[in-house]
C-alpha cells in the first residue's frame, strides 16, 4: 500500500484547502521528505488526516468507533474555528488498483454539525464504489489488508512509546507491549479457558456436595426393612378402620333418607292440594264460555267464512271506489300531455296523431342535426389542413376574425418570395430536391473534412510530445555527462578517505601494540635482533614517546569526512541512474511516437487523398467553418422555400375555411328557431313513453274495475246463500242470530291453550297422588333396614373411627414417604455419579488448557505470548539498528538482571548495559528501530510504501542524527517506500531538501508550504 495524495480542507489549525502529492516534484527525486514546523502548527494533523480518511478514527482521540460529530463538539477538534465544512481524502495505490477515501462533515443553516459522510472512489472504473459511512472503513480495510489498529503501527510510527516501553519493568512491558501491539487477546484467551475450567469444576463440586448430603439422609438397611414390616401393619389397621367407618356411613345415610322421604310425602300432600284448588278456580273462569264455543265448534269453519266473505267484498268496494279516481287522474294527465307536445312540434296534435306529429318533427330536426355536424367535420378537416401549413411556418388561426389571419398569409408570401429570389441567385438551385441533394454533398465534404481535422489534430499533437520529449531529453544530457566524472571523482575521494582511515587505524594499532610490549620492551639490547620487527636499534627500550590524542581526533575528522563522501556518492550514483533511466525511458517514447507518426500520416494521406492541398491544422479548421457557414445558409434557403410552399397552400383553405362557417351559421339560426333542447331523440322519446304509458295505465284501469264489479257480485251470492243455511242451524243451537253465534265462536288457540292448561292442572294432581303412594312404600322399606341405635350415637362413633383412621393414615404416609426418599435419593445419586463421570472426561481438556496457560487475571498466557512477541520483535529491531548503528543490539534480560530490556554494546566487548543507562540519543535510536520492527511485524502480509515517523529526532547528537537520515535514505531507496520524518529540529531543514512546511499567524491559523 502507497499513499499517492493526501488532499484536505479546514482541519483543525489549517484552514482552506490544501493538498500533498507524492506523485509530482519534488517527492519523485526524493521520496524522504520533512514535516517541520512550530509546536501546534498542525504537523500531527497530517497523520490526523490520513487516519480520518481511510478509517473515520483519529490516534488522538481514544475509542474504537469511528468520530461521530459528537466526539468534534465535545473534544473541539477537526472542523477549523468558525469553518463550515471539513473534508479529508487520501488516493492511495495497492495491488487491487487505485483508490480515493473520502470523510467529510459539514453544518446546516443553522450551524449546527450534520452526521459525517465517507466514500470510496475507484479510479479504474471510475465509480464509487460504496458512499455508505458503515461501510467504508471496513471495504479500506480489505483493500489495504490492515486494521486500524495494524495501520496506525505500520504506517504512522511514533517513537515515544517504544522509549518508554525499553525501560519499564518486565510486567509493566508485557501490559505496553499488549497495548502497542494490539494481542490483547491472548490474556482474555487465558481467562476464558480458567474461567471455563472454573465452572466446570464448580459444576462437579457442586454434584459431589449433593452425593454427600444424599449420602447421608439414606436409611440404614435395618431400619429401612423395620419400616417397611410397619408400613405392611399400619396399612392393615387402615383397611379395617375404613370398612366400619364405611358401614357407619350407611346407616346414617339410611336414616337421612327416611327423613328425606317423610318430608317429600308431606310436600306432595301440599302439592296435590293446591293443584285441586287451582282447578275449581279454572272451572269457575273459563267453563261457561269453553261451553258456548263447544256448541258452535262443528259449524266454525262456516261461521269463518260467513265473517271472511263480508271483509272481503267490503274491501273490493273500496277498491272499485279507488279505480275510478286514478280513471279520472289518467285522464287529467292525458290533456297535459297532449298539450305540451303541441307546443314542442308546433302543430295542432290531439290523441289519433301524437305519435306521428312527434316523429315527424324528431326527422326534421335530426336532418339539420346532422347537417350542422357535417359542416363541424368539414371545418374541422379543413382547420385541422390550414393548422399544419401554418403551423410549419410559425403562424395560428385567428378563428375570430380570420381575414387577419388571410392578411398575414399574403403579407408571409410576398416576404418569402422575395428572400428566396436571392438565395436561388445565390446557391442556383430552386427545387426542394435540388436544394436536398446540395444540402447532402455539401454535409460528406463537412463530415470528411472535420474528421480530416480531428486526425490532423493528432499528427500535431505526436508533434509536439515529440518536442517536449526531445527538451526533457536535452535537459537530462549535462547531468548524464557531469555525473561519471563527479562519480569517479567521488569514488576517488571515498577510496583515499578509507586508506587514510585504515592507515590511521594501523598506526593506532601499533600504538597499542607497543604498549602492549611493555616487559619485552625493557629486555630489548642495542645490536641484538628485535624478536617483533627484527631491528638492531632500539630507540624505545627505556622510554616510549607520549601518547598522540591528536590521532583520535583526527581519526574521527576522517570518518565523518567519509561518510559525508559516502552520502554524496549514494545520492549522485542514485540520481545518474534515475536520469539514464529518464533518457532511455524518453528515447524509447520518442521511437514509439515516431513510429505511431509514420502510421498515421501513411494512413491519412490514403484516407483524405482529396484533402492533400491542406497544408495544416487552420486551414483543415476554416474549410470546417466555411462547409458549416454554406450548410447553415442553405438550411436558411430550404426552410423560406418550404415556407413558401406552406403560405401559398394554406391560402385557398381559409377561403374554403370561411364558406364552410357561413353555412353552418345558417343551419344553426334555423335550429334555433324550432328546437333548443340537447337530445331530440331522447326528448321525443320521453314524451312517448309518457303517451304510451298513459294510454297502458287506462287499458289496465278499466280491466281491473270490471273485475272487480264481477267479483263484488260473486261474493254477495256467496254470501246470501251461507247466511240461509247458518241461521236455521244457529237456530236450533239456541242462538238468536249468525251474529251472537260467531260471538260464541272462540279461536282455535285459545281454546287450545286452556285445555292444555287443564289438562296440566289434573296431571299435577295425579302426580301428586302417585308421588306420595311410593313415597310410603320407600319409607316402608327404609324403616324395615333402620337400626335402634340413635343418629347422635352414630356420629359420635364415625368421628372416633375417623379419628383413629387419619392417625393410621399419616404414620403410613410417614412411612410410604420415608420408604420412597429413599429410593429415590438412591436413584438420584447413582445418576449424578454417571453426569460426574462424563463431565470429568469433558472436563480433563480444559483442567489441562488451566494448568497450562489458564488463570484468573489471564497473565500466565498473556506473558507467554508476549513474552514470544517481544523476542520476535527484538529479532526483528536488531536487523532494523544494525543499519542504524553497529553498536548496539538489544536482549531480552537474564533473571539476574534488571527487569528493563537490555543493550549489548559490541563496541565494549559485548558488554550487557541496562536501557536505563543509555543517553537519549541513543534511547532514540533503539525505539527508532524498535517502531520500525513493529511496522515489519504489523504489516507482514502487506507490503507498506509509506512511512510517517514522529517524535524523537530533538535528542539525538548531531552525527547520530546524520546516521539515521542516512540509514532511513537506504531505506527508502532499497523498498522505494516515501518516509516522512515528522519534527521541529532545525538541522532536518538542511539536510533533507524536500519539506512540508507548516507555519502559524497572528489568528491561531497554519499555512502549509512544500519545497
Amino acid at each position: 500500500m502507497k499513499i499517492l495524495k493526501i488532499s484536505f480542507k479546514n482541519i483543525n489549525s489549517l484552514r482552506g484547502e490544501h493538498e500533498i502529492d507524492f506523485t509530482v516534484e519534488p517527492f519523485i527525486s526524493s521520496s524522504l521528505f520533512a514535516i517541520t514546523g512550530p509546536t501546534g502548527s498542525g504537523k500531527s494533523t497530517i497523520l490526523d488526516v490520513i487516519s480520518l480518511a481511510i478509517y473515520g478514527k483519529i490516534p488522538r482521540i481514544p475509542g474504537s468507533r469511528p468520530i461521530s460529530k459528537t466526539d468534534i463538539e465535545k473534544f473541539g477538534t477537526i472542523l477549523t474555528r468558525n469553518q463550515k465544512e471539513a473534508i479529508a481524502r487520501v488516493t492511495y495505490e495497492c495491488k487491487y488498483g487505485t483508490f480515493s477515501s473520502q470523510w467529510s462533515i459539514s453544518t446546516n443553516r443553522n450551524e449546527k454539525l450534520r452526521d459525517n459522510d465517507m466514500e470510496i472512489y475507484d479510479h479504474q472504473i471510475q465509480e464509487l464504489i460504496t458512499d455508505k459511512k458503515s461501510e467504508v472503513p471496513e471495504k479500506n480495510e480489505q483493500l489495504i489488508g490492515l486494521s486500524y489498529d495494524q495501520f496506525i503501527k505500520a504506517a504512522l510510527l511514533a517513537q515515544g512509546e517504544f522509549a518508554q516501553f525499553l525501560k519499564v519493568t518486565k510486567k509493566d512491558r508485557g501490559a505496553l507491549l499488549e497495548k502497542i501491539t494490539g494481542t490483547g487477546i491472548y490474556r482474555t484467551i487465558g481467562q476464558k479457558i480458567y474461567e471455563k475450567n472454573s465452572l466446570l469444576n464448580k459444576d462437579i463440586e457442586q454434584q459431589l456436595h449433593e452425593i454427600k448430603i444424599l449420602k447421608d439422609n439414606l436409611l440404614a438397611d435395618e431400619v429401612l426393612e423395620q419400616k417397611k414390616a410397619d408400613l405392611k401393619s399400619k396399612t392393615e389397621v387402615q383397611e379395617k378402620c375404613n370398612q366400619e367407618i364405611e358401614k357407619l356411613k350407611r346407616s346414617l345415610e339410611l336414616k337421612e333418607e327416611i327423613q328425606k322421604k317423610t318430608k317429600a310425602t308431606g310436600i306432595s300432600k301440599d302439592e296435590g292440594n293446591a293443584a285441586e284448588k287451582e282447578l275449581k278456580v279454572f272451572d269457575s273462569a273459563h267453563g261457561a264460555p269453553l261451553k258456548q264455543h263447544e256448541k258452535v265448534q262443528d259449524i266454525s269453519d262456516s261461521l269463518r267464512s260467513w265473517d271472511l266473505l263480508k271483509k272481503e267484498i267490503k274491501n273490493l268496494n273500496a277498491e272499485v271506489s279507488q279505480v275510478k279516481k286514478d280513471i279520472e287522474s289518467n285522464s287529467e294527465r292525458t290533456a297535459t300531455l297532449i298539450a305540451e307536445v303541441s307546443e314542442f312540434t308546433h302543430t295542432a296534435t290531439n290523441s289519433d296523431n301524437i305519435s306521428e306529429n312527434l316523429n315527424q318533427f324528431r326527422t326534421r330536426i335530426q336532418d339539420l342535426l346532422e347537417k350542422k355536424k357535417e359542416k363541424g367535420i368539414d371545418y374541422r378537416l379543413e382547420k385541422s389542413k390550414l393548422d399544419s401549413e401554418l403551423n410549419a411556418v410559425g403562424l395560428s388561426l385567428n378563428e375570430s376574425n380570420p381575414d387577419h389571419s388571410r392578411k398575414e398569409i399574403i403579407q408571409g408570401i410576398e416576404e418569402t418570395g422575395n428572400s428566396i429570389r436571392t438565395w436561388k441567385d445565390k446557391f442556383e438551385v430552386s427545387s426542394s430536391d435540388e436544394i436536398e441533394a446540395l444540402k447532402n454533398k455539401l454535409q460528406r465534404e463537412y463530415k470528411i473534412t472535420r474528421e480530416a481535422s480531428r486526425e490532423y489534430a493528432v499528427i500535431e499533437e505526436k508533434y509536439k510530445e515529440l518536442k517536449r520529449n526531445s527538451v526533457e531529453y536535452e535537459k537530462l544530457q549535462p547531468h548524464l555527462k557531469s555525473l561519471p566524472a563527479e562519480i569517479e571523482k567521488q569514488k576517488t575521494q571515498v577510496n583515499s578517505g578509507k586508506t587514510v582511515l585504515e592507515n590511521l587505524k594501523l598506526k593506532r594499532e601499533n600504538q597499542l601494540l607497543k604498549a602492549s610490549l611493555e616487559q619485552h620492551r625493557h629486555k630489548l639490547k642495542d645490536g641484538e635482533a628485535c624478536p617483533l620487527c627484527g631491528s638492531l636499534d632500539h630507540p624505545y627500550a627505556k622510554y616510549l614517546p607520549e601518547k598522540d590524542d591528536q590521532l583520535e581526533l583526527e581519526m574521527k575528522k576522517v570518518e565523518t569526512q567519509l561518510e559525508e563522501q559516502s552520502r554524496k556518492l549514494n545520492i549522485y550514483v542514485t540520481n545518474f541512474s534515475n536520469y539514464k533511466k529518464q533518457a532511455e525511458e524518453l528515447e524509447l517514447k520518442n521511437k514509439e511516437i515516431n513510429k505511431d507518426l509514420q502510421d498515421i500520416k501513411t494512413g491519412f494521406k490514403e484516407k483524405f487523398s482529396e484533402l492533400t492541398e491542406a497544408e495544416n491544422l487552420r486551414e483543415l479548421e476554416d474549410r470546417c467553418d466555411q462547409l458549416e457557414k454554406k450548410l447553415e445558409e442553405l438550411s436558411e434557403y430550404a426552410k423560406a422555400h418550404s415556407k413558401l410552399q406552406h403560405l401559398k397552400t394554406s391560402l385557398p383553405i381559409l377561403e374554403k375555411l370561411q364558406a364552410i362557417l357561413q353555412e353552418g351559421k345558417l343551419l344553426k339560426e334555423k335550429l334555433d328557431k324550432l328546437y333548443t333542447g340537447k337530445d331530440i331523440q331522447q326528448d321525443v322519446e320521453q314524451f312517448q313513453n309518457r303517451w304510451i304509458s298513459l294510454v297502458s295505465e287506462l287499458k289496465n284501469l278499466n280491466n281491473h274495475q270490471e273485475k272487480l264489479t264481477q267479483q263484488v257480485g260473486e261474493k254477495e251470492k256467496q254470501l246470501q246463500i251461507l247466511e240461509k243455511e247458518l241461521e236455521q242451524v244457529l237456530l236450533e243451537k239456541g242462538f238468536a242470530s249468525i251474529t251472537t253465534g260467531f260471538s260464541a265462536l272462540m279461536p282455535d288457540a285459545e281454546v287450545h291453550r286452556l285445555r292444555i292448561e287443564r289438562q296440566q292442572i289434573e296431571k299435577r294432581i295425579n302426580d301428586a297422588r302417585a308421588s306420595i303412594k311410593i313415597l310410603k312404600n320407600q319409607l316402608e322399606e327404609f324403616q324395615k333396614k333402620d337400626s335402634n341405635i340413635k343418629e347422635e350415637e352414630l356420629r359420635e362413633k364415625l368421628k372416633d373411627q375417623n379419628e383413629q383412621a387419619q392417625l393410621v393414615t399419616e404414620t403410613c404416609k410417614e412411612l410410604d414417604r420415608l420408604i420412597k426418599n429413599h429410593e429415590h435419593d438412591l436413584i438420584k445419586m447413582n445418576k449424578l455419579q454417571e453426569e460426574i463421570a462424563e463431565k470429568e472426561k469433558q472436563t480433563r481438556r480444559w483442567r489441562m488448557l488451566n494448568e497450562l496457560i489458564g488463570d484468573r487475571t489471564g497473565n500466565k498466557f498473556n506473558d507467554f505470548a508476549q513474552d514470544l512477541t517481544l523476542s520476535r520483535l527484538i529479532k526483528l529491531a536488531n536487523i532494523r539498528l544494525q543499519g542504524l548503528s553497529d553498536r548496539y543490539l538489544i536482549d531480552k534480560p537474564t533473571e539476574e538482571e534488571d527487569d528493563g530490556l537490555v543493550a549489548i554494546d559490541e563496541h565494549m566487548g559485548g558488554q550487557r548495559r541496562s536501557v536505563k543507562t543509555l543517553s537519549g540519543g541513543e534511547t532514540f535510536i533503539l525505539s527508532l528501530s524498535m517502531a520500525l520492527a513493529l511496522s515489519d511485524l504489523a504489516s507482514k502480509n502487506v507490503e507498506i510504501n509509506s512511512l510517517f515517523i514522529d517524535e524523537g529526532f530533538g535528542t539525538l547528537d548531531p552525527e547520530t542524527l546524520d546516521q539515521t537520515l542516512d540509514t532511513l535514505e537506504k531505506l527508502q531507496a532499497e523498498s522505494s517506500k516515501t518516509i516522512g520524518i515528522i519534527s521541529h529540529v532545525d538541522s532536518l531543514k538542511e539536510r533533507i531538501s524536500t519539506q512540508i512546511k507548516l507555519s502559524r499567524n497572528g489568528q491561531g491559523y497554519s499555512s502549509l508550504k512544500i519545497s
